[in-house]
This record gives structure tokens, sequence and C-alpha cells, in this order.
């Protein structure tokens, strides 16, 4: 990502045991996961205007199975890294990386189910 932040959960998804349409089921349950994280992700960004928030986006790569989530805005990896900087109350510096780490396991399950509806 060109200015945001990133953040990898390797799942161990094989992609080249897919076939298109498999490809296409998995990468939708990976964009829902992505989805989650920044859901959670965005009640922790430092909030002044707005702006940080609303950045926050996600992606799939389809050919090697990996979501990404990232914020965009110029500022997004200092908000992210500075541990001094002042916030409002529930916002927090590493808001990326904490939410990832705290939903890790809601995420794995979520994948796991999901991928196993989409297999049997």
């Amino acid at each position: 990502m060109k200015d945001g932040i990133d953040v990898d959960l390797d799942l161990h998804i094989n992609p080249a045991a897919f076939n298109e349409e498999t490809k296409t089921a998995a990468a939708r349950v990976l964009k829902d996961a992505a989805l989650h994280v920044l859901q959670v992700s965005n009640t922790r960004v430092p909030l002044q205007e707005g702006h940080l928030q609303t950045s926050g986006d996600t992606a799939v790569d389809r050919d090697e199975m990996r979501a990404y989530v990232s914020y965009s805005q110029p500022y997004a990896i200092a908000q992210h890294e500075e541990l001094d900087w002042k916030h409002a109350p529930g916002r927090e510096a590493k808001y990326l990386e904490k939410a990832l780490e705290e939903e890790a396991p809601a995420v794995q399950a979520m994948l796991a189910q999901q991928l196993k509806e989409l297999f049997t």
C-alpha cells in the first residue's frame, strides 16, 4: 500500500488448489474477514475530522489469496505508530494492529466456517 498501513494475517490457503469458482468464493470470504477487521479498527481510529476513518479500505489478491486492510491518509502511519500522542477516549495508536490481533481468533473461526461451507 502506498501511504497506508498493511497488516497481514497469513491463513495458509493454497491458491493452486482452487478452481475459478472456488477462488471467487474464497476471495469473498477473505473480503468479509478484512471488512470485519476494518470495522473494528474504525472504532479505534483517532478522530479529529474523520478523514482517517473514512480512508480505510480493504482489498483481496485473488492470485495469492491474501486480504489487506489499509488507511490511505498520509498521516495514517504516524497516527498508528506514535504511542505518545493523545487521543479521545476509546481512540488509540496501533488501531489496526490491535484490531487484527484481538480479532484474529474470530476472523479465523469465521473463515474456517465459511470455507467449510464452501467445500462441503
